[in-house]
Parts: C-alpha cells; structure tokens; sequence
C-alpha cells in the first residue's frame, strides 16, 4: 500500500538533535527532535518513521529493518548521517500500548456504572499474558545475542540484537527493589560497551558504558578487568567515568591532600 505521506530526506552532521525510539511495530521513529541537543532539520517531526539510513562507512544507504539497527547505523556512522523519513503528521499513536489502552477504555466504563465487567478482567488477563510473551520474546533476543557476540566476527549482528533488546524495556517498570530499570537492560547496556569496543568504537563504547553504570550496574571488578573493554580502558575518559561510580580504594585526591598538609611549613 502506497503512503500518504511525503519521503523526506536529511543530511546531518553528528552530533543529532533528534532522539529515536522503538514503536509497536518494532520499527524507528523520531521521538524527540531538538536543536539544543545537536542538529536537526526542520521537516523532521516526531512521529515520522525512519525508512532508510546511512550505512556506517561509505555511501551505501541502508533499508531500515528495525530499530537497533538503525541506532547502530547512527551510533557507527563516520560522517554525516543520512535519513529517509516517512513523515507521519506528527502521529504518536506507534508509541502507544494498545492493550492497556483497551483495559483503560474499560476500567473507566466499569467504574462509571459501579462494576468490575469480564471485559474488564479478560483485558486484563490477556494483557498479562501479552506481557509475559514479550518478556520471553526479550529474553530469547538477549541471549542470541550474546551467543552471536561470544562467536566473534559477528559484533555487528550481536550489536543490533542488544539494542533491540534495550528498546523491549517496560514502560513504567518497577522492580521489587524499587529500580526503575530491569536488569536485562543494564547487563544489554553493559555487552553494548563490549560490542562497542570489539569495533574500536571507543566514544560509543564509554557512552554504553556509563548508561550502563548509571542504570546500576554494580559489577565494578569486571568494568576494571574485562577483555572485552580493553579498548575503552586506553582512553583517559575511562578512569573518569568509573571512578565517578566506584571511588578507587587509593583515592589519588585524598593522598595529595594528605602531602601538602605535612608539608606545609617545611623550608625548600
């Protein structure tokens, strides 16, 4: 079927003012687009789907299949990213649960007349149901991911995999410890580093490393010791930002301090 909508085409040079963000249907919209935060063009709404995308090297342009992909076509991109958008009107009903939009739709009606309906209930049973599949569904692509990573030579794949797998994280997700981020997603942000590294992405890697970090994840030694992060532990931002989670025990700071007090008033 032939879209409504215009094609509109956009070269911009990093860094983008426009955020991405997976749809029900899998694919990459613009979520956000705000020159504050880099460039951006005009023509680009929220809403409007990505179609097409530059390769990361080169002039090739990719078909876009789905959002990791197109967040790794970005994130890998020397250059100038291209875009093909399908400009959608500034229509956001992709970022919407369908389901818990029905259950809302029902809960409402039920509470007007003073009933808890079987509609209501069945909603909410196959929304349950819905849910667990997705989470199974995450899990699946968590885990071919990381078998397509441990393989080697397949970091790109493995590097879609685990975007997607991030993009799968729960609206309004609450954990019994009070998180507000699974623990899929910082382990996913965490092997997205590595993936990073394993391509000599190094910007790239330390910004997955630090979403990591910030989400939670605690496994400091492995930061410090892993292979995987070789490449990211040779530039100076490393030590910045896992320091700023994890204080070192010798805190190089401290010690200087400490010098300069019991060496005032000493004659040179």
């Amino acid at each position: 079927m032939k879209s409504m909508f215009p094609f509109p085409t956009v070269n911009l040079a990093k860094p983008l003012g426009v955020k991405f963000k997976r749809g029900n249907d899998g694919a990459a919209y613009v979520s956000i687009t705000d020159p504050r935060l880099g460039n951006t063009d005009p023509r680009i709404k929220p809403g409007d789907r990505v179609v097409a995308v530059s390769a990361s090297f080169g002039g090739d342009v990719w078909e876009a299949r789905n959002f990791g992909q197109v967040i790794y076509a970005i994130k890998t991109r020397n250059g100038e990213v291209f875009l093909r958008l399908e400009s959608r009107g500034g229509n956001l009903d992709v970022f919407e649960n369908l389901d818990e939009t029905e259950e809302q739709r029902l809960w409402k009606e039920d509470r007007t007349v003073g009933n808890y309906s079987a509609g209501t209930k069945e909603v909410q049973l196959r929304n349950y149901d819905s849910k667990k599949r997705a989470e199974q569904e995450r899990k699946d692509l968590f885990n071919m991911a990381l078998s397509r990573f441990k393989a080697q030579n397949v970091e790109e794949v493995a590097l879609i995999d685990f975007e997607n797998v991030l993009s799968m994280e729960p609206p309004n997700f609450l954990g019994d410890d009070f998180s507000r981020v699974t623990n899929i997603a910082r382990v996913t942000q965490y092997n997205i580093a590595c993936c990073y590294a394993a391509l000599g992405q190094v910007d790239s890697g330390l910004e997955a490393l630090e979403s990591a970090l910030d989400s939670g994840f605690e496994d400091y030694a492995k930061v410090r010791s892993d292979k995987n992060l070789e490449k990211l532990r040779t530039s100076p931002r490393f030590k910045t930002i896992i320091d700023k989670y994890d204080e070192p025990f010798i805190n190089e700071a401290a010690i200087s301090a400490i010098k300069n007090i019991f060496s005032f008033g000493r004659k040179k």
